[in-house]
């Protein structure tokens, strides 16, 4: 299996102050492509923190990072953001919807972003949200789905570009327990049907049977 993400000697260091805060520790790692890794560990273990590095989503005091055999670590801030639509696509814990728009609007931002024309970004819109079972919800503004469904768009915007790469973070913490399982079986489904590369945080060992493999992390470290 070829790795899509390789992470060496990661060091996230926050200035508070007169305080430095080590939220990475040396962290090293490899992901390959089409796995389904978990990322866990205790509250303030630098999960997170993790992910926003191999996300591009910040960058880190030292160490490397190598997507797809490039060293994202010599990429300009616009290199980076291109990168990002193009490859990853992203679900929060907070579903991150812009609650002025429609399910379709919602999930057309990113390859309107990409400037696809307007027709091709509907049209792939709508065939996402059939895959996700939003196919009805599509003039629904957020206010008007439940959080499991909110989370399902968010999923739906995640894949609408068909990245690369899927990173999730905590993605069922504001979900039922029917609704976290709902949302763990499709990003299963999306992983084996389509092949995606899914990273995901985790504090739940319930989880833990969704994913091919877990990265741990303690006190900045991985285990």
């Amino acid at each position: 299996m070829m790795d899509v993400i390789s992470v060496r000697d990661l060091f996230r260091v926050y200035r508070l102050g007169n305080i430095d805060v080590h939220a990475l520790n040396g962290v090293s790692i490899d992901i390959g492509a089409g796995e389904f890794v978990g990322i866990m560990g205790p509250s303030g273990s630098g999960k997170s923190t993790l992910l926003h590095q191999i996300s591009l989503l910040d960058r880190p005091t030292s160490g490397f990072i190598s997507i797809q055999n490039l060293d994202v670590g010599q990429l300009s801030d616009r290199q980076r953001t291109k990168f990002r639509l193009k490859h990853f696509g992203y679900v929060f814990q907070d579903y991150a919807l812009v609650p002025e728009l429609t399910t379709e609007e919602n999930v057309s931002l990113l390859p309107m972003a990409l400037g696809k024309p307007d027709e091709d970004c509907h049209e792939a819109s709508i065939e996402i949200l059939g895959v996700v079972g939003l196919k009805e919800r599509l003039s629904h503004l957020p206010r008007e789905l439940s959080g499991g469904e909110q989370q399902r768009v968010a999923i739906a915007r995640a894949m609408v570009n068909q990245p690369d790469i899927i990173f999730a973070d905590e993605p069922c913490a504001n979900l039922d327990s029917i609704n976290s399982k709902r949302i763990l079986e499709l990003f299963r489904q999306i992983n084996e049907e389509n092949g995606q590369t899914i990273v995901m945080i985790s504090h739940e060992d319930e989880d833990i049977e969704y994913f091919d493999r877990v990265i741990r992390i303690f006190d900045g470290k991985n285990l």
